[in-house]
């Protein structure tokens, strides 16, 4: 299949034609969330990304298998080899069953994915589930030379590694950059090195979440998972791997030498990264007190928020930036967002309402032209977007009849709409989702606004009040403006 695909390899540093081992069959591994706590803006990015990677690759005819993982087990505090596992942790604080904890969180993530329209994955592991995989690489990695148990604990030898393969390839560091950036040894660590890293640990007594393995009780490395369960379900070689650009060091990083160490060989050709999320310019963080939950953000229940913004305004907004660009969050830009698509969704609704005409002034073939050309760019889903709302300037044209299309093209214009707005970016038209499909819920709600606003103008604020209210209590939220009103289902 010449598909003329190509994207960025974070490991060449270039950009690369992509073309499957097994065509059409795809392998595609990617970083799921730690579940510790309430989704928020840093797991919106990466799942959207690589939903339409997913949604695009599919459109294309190959046959994706779409791993990603659950990490319930091993992620220690500050991704580090000491300290507390961050679902121990909350699972003691809590008072709950660490596994509560974890099927908590994964059904919140799941319900926001559900809600940004991300689709499932072919396969969903969790790192609890894969604790036997993850010991027989483990040992593998050891019979291969390079690991080492030290006090029940099993450690990867970085400085052995180094000298056959390359520690640091993803990330373009090298070890002598690594030895100095890293704290010296107290004599305390059972590591031989600080840049070492754990590949299973032995639990300290008060440790809830344990393992039995031929070296300890214990639990396994962060990194362990994903290089066993991407082995379990894609082979030892397989096609494309991506995360946040946050994962890139230590995480992925060990996770090449792990399955490298293992295998004699690189685990996937294609490593994928998107960039980071900012709010106001700021890195997002806790701290900081910019740390905005997808929850907060559909709600509007943060202080940094002017209004609740939708799922797929949230989801409009990401695919409006290049995946490998900083992408900053901020009310203003969200907003834009918001106008932005209920222009794109009226655009597709007037397209629906077009009559054929005996001949087309435009031709229909340059959209799915521009289209491939925008995805296979590198997945430029901006100039997609860019495409597409000069296509809704040409059928607003079409409307005033001042452009036509045949039959045929009108067809295939609608096909096309289907297959770029939904299909493979994703989005929904959120005013036009009601129980039981009633198409008929968008203009009776546009009436009352319109009832509303002439109530505004007259000052009948106990009539604004009243249409604004049962609105609500029925799921409709109205939102008022400066230049008039919009709503949305909640």
């Amino acid at each position: 299949m010449d598909t003329k695909l190509v994207l960025y390899n974070t490991l060449t540093r270039r950009p690369e034609p992509f073309e499957p081992l097994n065509p059409p069959h795809v392998g595609m591994y990617v970083c799921g969330p730690t579940v510790y706590g309430d989704p928020h803006l840093g797991h919106a990015r990466p799942a959207i990304t690589f939903d339409v990677l997913f949604r695009y690759l599919t459109s294309l005819g190959y046959k994706v298998r779409y791993v990603r993982n659950i990490t319930d087990v091993g992620h220690l505090e500050n991704d580090a080899d000491e300290g507390e596992d961050k679902i121990s942790k909350k699972a003691r604080l809590e008072q709950l069953e660490p596994m509560e904890v974890a099927h908590y969180y994964t059904e919140r993530y799941h319900k926001a994915m559900d809600a940004l329209g991300v689709l499932s994955p072919s396969i969903e592991p969790q790192a609890s589930g894969h604790i036997i995989e993850q010991i027989a690489l483990v040992q593998k990695i050891l019979d291969a030379g390079f690991a080492y148990v030290s006090n029940g604990s099993v450690y990867f030898d970085v400085e052995k590694y180094d000298k056959k393969f390359h520690y640091g390839k993803l990330s373009g560091r090298n070890l002598e950059e690594i030895v100095a950036g890293s704290r010296e040894l107290d004599g305390q660590s059972d590591k031989r090195h600080s840049y070492d890293f754990a590949l299973w640990k032995k639990a300290s007594p008060e440790h809830i979440m344990r393992w039995p393995s031929p070296w300890s009780d214990g639990f396994p490395g962060w990194h362990m998972e994903c290089s066993a369960m991407s082995t379990k379900y894609l082979g030892e070689q397989f096609d494309i791997h991506g995360g946040g650009m946050d994962l890139m060091f230590p995480h992925h990083e060990c996770e090449i030498a792990q399955s490298t160490a293992a295998s004699g060989h690189d685990s996937a050709r294609f490593w994928i990264h998107n960039n980071m999320i900012t709010i106001n310019g700021q890195k997002m963080g806790k701290s900081l007190g910019n740390f905005i939950t997808l929850e907060e953000l559909f709600t509007g229940k943060h202080k940094l928020l002017a209004q609740a913004y939708s799922p797929m305004t949230v989801r409009f907004f990401i695919l409006q930036a290049h995946y490998r660009s900083t992408l900053d969050f901020s009310n203003e830009a969200l907003a834009a967002a918001e106008k932005g698509l209920d222009r794109l969704m009226k655009g597709v609704e007037t397209l629906s309402k077009l009559q054929p005409a005996d001949q087309s002034t435009v031709d229909v073939s340059q959209l799915e032209q521009h289209f491939h050309e925008a995805m296979n760019d590198d997945l430029s889903t901006p100039m997609v977007i860019s495409t597409l709302f000069d296509w809704v300037r040409i059928i607003n044209q079409a409307a005033a009849g001042q452009q036509s299309f045949t039959a045929t093209d009108l067809d295939r214009l609608k096909a096309l709409f289907q297959q770029i707005v939904f299909d493979v970016l994703g989005l929904k038209d959120e005013k036009n989702v009601s129980t039981g499909g009633n198409d008929l819920l968008a203009p009776v709600v546009d009436l009352l606004l319109e009832i509303r606003a002439g109530a505004r103008e007259r000052k009948e604020w106990a009539t604004c009040d009243a249409i604004r209210d049962r609105l609500a209590a029925i799921g409709i939220r109205v939102k008022d403006r400066k230049d008039g009103c919009d709503w949305e289902i909640e």
